[in-house]
């Protein structure tokens, strides 16, 4: 019978390699035409290979999370019809980046080792070390003498702490076996034993592969090579609140309901016009800051599958409601995982908030080859001191990142606190220069 090789085929423009995420055959596997054998990827998109045969898999190269260079075999398809055997490069769709879930592969758990069949309750209670111990025999030696017991057995002592002194041993000549010191052991934790809780020794191993590498490799990329500088200032944010409400209440149907980043979205693009050097990327390598007159808001968004940043291009060009319609509408493809790659990518500055999880203060990473990061922390009421009393206001702490190679600390404390002027009085907003 005729066996067809099917190499890993070209996912995408100048992609060189990519990822194996997912199989979905094994060897003896019968397959159909188009059912899909495995999943790669590339950047933060994800691409099913199909079969391009009908047949059975004699062959599989490759383990979830290996880096595969295009055009390397990774399967062989033994076919029933007539013919030489060739090689095939699959034909593929190139989907919208999916940020895949980790696959089962990565998730397992090492199943522990088989636990021997215990002996009959009467053996135990004859043989075991805690009934030798209730009875009395091998009691602790005298003053002086040293305790029997095996290197292994003085090993586990000495990590336990326990002096082998005290340890009643069953074996010949009163020598301290492993069970001795088990038993010892469980006698010493008696109070967790009789509340019926137990030690979990269980290790789990997740093999980082996929979306969550991509995101491993590049925080590292960006705290390796990126010193950051973290400026933290509150905001009071009940002016803004009662605006956002208003607008909310009145507004006409087919509107977006609004939430504070659009307000901040476009406090940015004010303060930027100011300082725009913050709107950039720093090209380490070259030596070089690219100033963008765009200003291109990337959107921190946690999905099932991990952390991506849906990007609102030209929020310059956008008013309140058109920056909140976008950023719902890329929130929602990024979380279902149809958002295009050309909306994953290219961001000058982005916003990290964790909304009402956001906590006092956070430290967020810059997303390389940016130079600043405004992260969003939770807003609560608190006292505030007004010149004559504490009143309630609506407060929120922004934490906002800078690259300090290129950021001085003066200039990213302007920029914060121009941020803190125009949210605080949100009618600015809305005034054109």
């Amino acid at each position: 019978m005729p066996e067809k090789i099917i190499k890993l085929p070209d996912v995408g423009e100048g992609v060189a390699e990519a990822e194996l995420v997912e199989w979905h055959v094994n060897v003896g596997d019968l397959v159909r035409e188009d059912m899909v054998l495995a999943a790669v990827m590339t950047g933060k998109a994800t691409v099913e290979i199909p079969s391009p045969v009908e047949g059975e898999v004699t062959f599989r190269h490759g383990e979830i999370g290996d880096v595969i260079a295009t055009g390397t075999v990774i399967l062989k398809i033994r076919t029933a019809g007539e013919g030489s055997d060739g090689e095939i490069e699959p034909e593929i769709d190139l989907p919208a980046p999916k940020p895949e879930a980790l696959p089962v592969e990565a998730e397992r758990k090492f199943e522990p080792a088989a636990e021997k069949p215990k002996p009959a309750p009467e053996t135990v209670a004859a043989k075991s070390p805690a009934a030798a111990m209730s009875k009395g025999s091998g009691a602790p030696r005298a003053e002086g003498e040293k305790p029997l017991a095996t290197p292994a057995v003085r090993l586990r002592a000495r990590e336990a702490g326990v002096d082998l002194r005290q340890v009643p041993g069953s074996g010949p000549a009163g020598r301290i076996t492993h069970e001795d010191l088990d038993a010892f052991l469980s006698r010493e934790s008696g109070a967790g034993t009789a509340t019926g809780l137990q030690p979990n020794k269980s290790v789990q191993e997740v093999k980082v592969v996929g979306l969550r590498r991509r995101i491993a490799e590049k925080m590292a990329l960006s705290k390796s090579r990126i010193p950051h500088i973290t400026y933290v200032e509150e905001v009071d944010m009940t002016a803004l609140e009662e605006l956002r409400a208003r607008l909310n209440g009145s507004q006409k149907p087919g509107k977006p309901k609004l939430t504070i980043l659009p307000f901040l979205m476009r406090a940015m693009v004010k303060a930027i016009a100011e300082q725009p050097g913050i709107n950039a990327h720093f090209d380490d390598e070259a030596g070089v800051i690219r100033e963008y007159g765009g200003v291109h808001i990337g959107i921190a968004a946690q999905t099932p599958a991990g952390l991506v940043v849906p990007v609102v291009r030209h929020a310059e060009a956008r008013d309140i409601f058109d920056c909140a319609r976008e950023v719902a509408r890329l929130s929602e493809a990024a979380k279902n995982g149809t958002a295009l790659r050309e909306e994953l990518s290219g961001s000058t500055i982005t916003i990290s908030s964790l909304g009402a999880m956001g906590g006092i203060v956070s430290t967020p990473v810059i997303n390389h080859p940016e130079v600043a990061i405004v992260g969003v922390n939770k807003l609560a009421i608190r006292p505030h001191w007004d010149g004559t009393q504490f009143v309630p206001r609506k407060m929120m702490n922004l934490s906002s990142s800078f690259d300090h190679r290129v950021i001085d600390g003066w200039d990213a404390a302007t920029f914060v606190q121009r941020l803190k002027a125009l949210m605080e009085t949100p009618a600015l907003i809305f005034v054109e220069e």
